[in-house]
């Protein structure tokens, strides 16, 4: 029997294995599907949504190819990729998964990247938001807003080593090309560059907006399908004793790296869905918090099987490749952790992440409820904004479906 039989077997055992468990746990199926749908429907839409329609909006109107004109000094020689990319990294690190790889298939479907130059792109574009980090890990998971000073310094840390090793990524492919020498960034020819790209688009501002919406509600509703597809699956696989198993394996395996054999449960279940394993390991009793800091620091680096196939997902209309994107998400998860360990006695002595309930600095003080309430308030209004946003899109689908018909 051929690798590709063996593969057809094993794709078919596997799908009608995880039927047959939805049918024997419905209860678990119902409300892991709840949960997954509660996260997109109350956070990840209202936070996605608008970032999204902008980003495609900046795009048309040419403020990306301004923006990339000024950056390219900086662009090229951190990162070997065109200053366009500082968009999509920034955008990125603002709004997280999966931004950065939307936006840089966007820049691929534009001809503004090369393959080699999207794929070294999407490999350092995609992380966790501050919102998340802050909100959701820090406050909502450790009620600790003070490491998420922390948490965020070494994953963008680490984020930008990943950039700085991806860029020798696919260097043979490019050494027939001769590289031209970095100019100064010039005013004149990014406003230049900016007045070409939206004289070159003739649609009209209605019909940009429209695209624009229906482009990023489409991305929206396929992250949705992945998160609560991903929450089914990570219930159904710790029921049928699958996660523990591999659990079992890392209690030979964490002690080398000098951690408790405890996380084992929290970092399995962060590698196939980020969310429930950082609250998974902020769980765990009597573990040192530098400890659970670096799980969380490696989960939220390698960001879950779920984020990995979302990002497939948007990269498969493309040529641009997904292995180069999984082997950077596993060197960002390891890069995060190590940055945790060497920066965790300046942070918790400066920002005092320990002591709780000691003094601490008056800013931190005045400030130490604003994650909760930003979290407070997607919650609360979140869900109205995904019903207007829905209805629009249900909108501007029947007007281009008519125009079809009627052309």
């Amino acid at each position: 029997m051929n690798g590709s039989k063996i593969k057809t077997l094993l794709l078919a055992f596997s799908v009608t294995l995880m039927a047959i468990s939805m049918i024997i746990l419905p209860e678990d199926s119902l409300e892991a599907s709840i949960r997954g749908l509660n996260m997109w429907w109350k956070i990840v839409f209202p936070s996605l949504f608008p970032f999204f329609v902008i980003s495609e909006l900046l795009i048309s109107f040419g403020v990306v190819k301004f923006m990339g004109v000024l950056l390219e000094p900086f662009m090229r020689p951190f990162f070997r990729v065109p200053g366009v990319g500082g968009f999509a990294w920034a955008m990125g690190m603002a709004t997280g998964f999966p931004a950065g790889a939307k936006l840089t298939v966007r820049l691929r479907q534009e001809k503004q990247i090369t393959r080699i130059e999207a794929q070294r792109l999407a490999s350092f574009t995609n992380s966790s938001s501050p919102l998340f980090i802050f909100g959701a890990v820090s406050v909502g998971f450790f009620q600790n807003p003070r490491l998420g000073f922390l948490l965020a310094a070494v994953h963008y840390l680490g984020n930008f080593c990943v950039g700085i090793i991806m860029r020798f990524y696919g260097a043979k492919e490019e050494k027939k090309k001769q590289n031209k020498g970095q100019s100064l960034p010039s005013l004149s020819q990014a406003f230049s560059a900016l007045h070409q790209t939206r004289m070159k688009n003739q649609k009209p501002i209605g019909k940009l907006l429209g695209d624009a919406v229906m482009s990023s509600i489409h991305t929206l509703l396929m992250i949705g399908g992945f998160i609560i597809l991903f929450s089914v699956l990570n219930k159904l696989l710790f029921h049928l004793h699958f996660t523990p198993a591999i659990a079992s394996l890392l209690d030979y395996i964490l002690p080398i790296f000098q951690l408790p054999k405890e996380f084992g449960n929290s970092l399995v279940a962060g590698i196939f869905e980020i969310t429930l394993g950082s609250q998974m390991t902020s769980e765990i009793p009597g573990s040192l918090l530098m400890h659970q800091a670096v799980i969380v620091s490696f989960i939220l680096g390698f960001s879950g099987l779920s984020v990995h196939a979302q990002v497939a997902s948007i990269l498969a209309d493309t040529d641009i490749g997904y292995k180069p994107f999984f082997f950077a998400r596993i060197l960002h998860g390891f890069l995060s952790s190590i940055f945790t360990v060497l920066l965790w006695k300046p942070f918790s002595h400066y920002f005092h992440i320990q002591a709780i309930e000691t003094t601490v600095p008056v800013f931190l003080q005045e400030h130490e409820q604003w994650w909760k309430k930003i979290m407070s308030l997607f919650t609360e209004t979140g869900p109205l904004l995904t019903i207007i946003a829905l209805i629009f899109y249900i909108f501007f689908y029947v007007k281009a479906n008519r125009r079809i018909q009627h052309n």
